[in-house]
């Protein structure tokens, strides 16, 4: 027999305790060599002991290596924040990946899809970095890294190439956000020359959605930013039946979890109506990531042979609880091929990658001044000073318009501008705290400051619409 694994397993809240009860009696009945470690997060987590996510949970992962987790509530609006983010931030979980493909015995619009979504994990909007900036206005960074985007991207090819697949798709918006989307999509390029075997292409993320519903068998790997990769894979999980069979792992370069996308569905919990698929699902992409894949193929047959004998939970149009869908699973076990041991002492498809060195910016130059100011008349320009120092009022916007110089195009205004300051030359930070010195004497209330720089005479900053 294979040597035996720890693995780290948060049941979760709502569903969580049950269908991850029901992915542990189908590795006990497939004799995988695992043993659990159980460890706690989520709501039910928080009420009990305080804390959504405990350091004895993190401590367990790191230990371990691998983890499976089941779906944990997060508050809506308020409360503490998503226990999956701070999992993936806390153990740099880099890559989070998303397969869809169609199942036997689920009735769907498509029975030809195979693709797999690759999605950066960390940055993003999901850096959670927002500020209330006015009473009615509000801040969240987007932030996307040339090390960010160089790790998933070569996790990706990387990927493709161990899997046999030919063709790896950078979605993006470049069009709009052509600095942020803009590196996404140039790392992706630059990572790309090193994988000549593989085709490399690119698509604009709203054509992306449209050509996925169109004719998702055209699609072989996409690597997507966060937010992005967050809105695509719930639809590509749509197109196989939905995210009820949809699997997940959350992949860094040491540790990894592996955990069903849905949610805790706190409305059917304790009812034994639940879906168990997507975790299992999830659970035999963590056996593959381990080594341990004749395991995984052993399981998944049985699983297959359940789903064309019609063997359904309620979710998929059948009448099976969760534990009959269980038991009709362990039955179709052919258990003379799960104890192949030849894989079980390598973690196969680890793929270690490094992010590129950070890029200095010697070259760069300071030459003004973005500076974010709240003004509550909204039917006139803000009464901003039109020079100090060596400092020249350019623009000022309004959501991203051009309201200064004028005219003022007739648009819906809100008491948050972005006034433009710019030198003739190269200033000292000094200078923008003049500026900023002068907004104060003004009593003109001032929220946020962002430098502008050129590099070798190009700008390092957007323009605003119209400008």
């Amino acid at each position: 027999m294979s040597a035996v694994r720890r693995v780290t397993l948060i049941r979760g809240d709502g569903i969580g305790p049950e269908i991850t009860e029901a992915v542990v009696r189908i590795f006990e009945a497939a004799r995988v060599p695992i043993e659990w470690e159980e460890a706690y997060a989520g709501l039910a987590c928080y009420q009990e002991h305080g804390t959504p996510l405990p350091q004895a949970t993190i401590d367990s992962i790191l230990r371990n290596g691998v983890a499976l987790k089941g779906p944990t509530t997060t508050p809506v609006g308020e409360g503490f924040k998503s226990v999956n983010v701070t999992i993936r931030k806390a153990l740099d979980l880099f890559a989070n990946v998303r397969p869809a493909k169609s199942l036997p015995g689920i009735v769907t619009r498509y029975g030809n899809v195979d693709l797999i979504v690759v999605r950066e994990n960390i940055e993003d909007t999901y850096g959670g970095i927002e500020h209330v900036q006015t009473p009615d206005v509000v801040q969240t960074l987007r932030i996307i890294t040339r090390q960010g985007s160089a790790l998933v991207h070569r996790y990706a090819f990387e990927m493709a190439r161990r899997l046999g697949r030919r063709r790896v798709t950078c979605v993006h918006k470049a069009n709009i956000h052509k600095y942020a989307d803009g590196l996404f999509l140039e790392s992706f390029r630059e990572v790309a020359r090193d994988y000549p075997d593989i085709v490399a292409d690119d698509i604009i993320v709203d054509n992306a959605c449209m050509q996925l519903v169109v004719r998702p068998e055209t699609f072989d790997v996409l690597v997507l930013p966060n937010l992005f990769g967050d809105i695509v894979s719930d639809l590509c999980a749509g197109l196989v039946g939905g995210l009820g069979v949809a699997p997940g792992g959350n992949i860094g370069r040491y540790h990894a979890v592996f955990e069903a996308v849905h949610g805790s569905a706190p409305d059917i919990a304790g009812k034994g109506v639940a879906n168990p698929t997507a975790l299992l699902l999830s659970a035999l992409q963590m056996l593959d990531h381990m080594g341990l894949s004749s395991y995984a193929r052993c399981i998944e047959q049985a699983l297959h042979a359940t789903l064309k004998a019609g063997v359904l939970t309620r979710d998929l149009g059948g009448s099976a609880t969760t534990r009959a869908f269980t038991d009709a699973i362990i039955a179709r076990l052919d258990t003379s091929h799960c104890a192949d041991s030849s894989d079980g002492s390598s973690r196969a498809s680890v793929i270690l990658v490094e992010p590129p060195p950070p890029q200095p910016s010697q070259q760069w130059q300071c030459i003004g001044a973005d500076v974010f100011v709240e003004w509550n008349d909204t039917t006139t320009v803000p009464a901003m000073p039109e020079q100090v120092g060596p400092l020249t009022l350019t623009m000022i916007s309004n959501r991203g318009t051009k309201i200064y110089p004028p005219p003022i195009p007739p648009i819906t205004m809100v008491n948050w501008y972005r006034c433009r300051y710019i030198a003739s030359g190269p200033i000292e930070n000094s200078a923008v705290v003049a500026l900023l010195e002068e907004l104060i004497r003004r009593s003109i209330r001032w929220m946020h400051v962002e430098l502008l720089a050129e590099c070798n005479g190009t700008p390092m900053f957007s323009k605003a619409q119209g400008e």
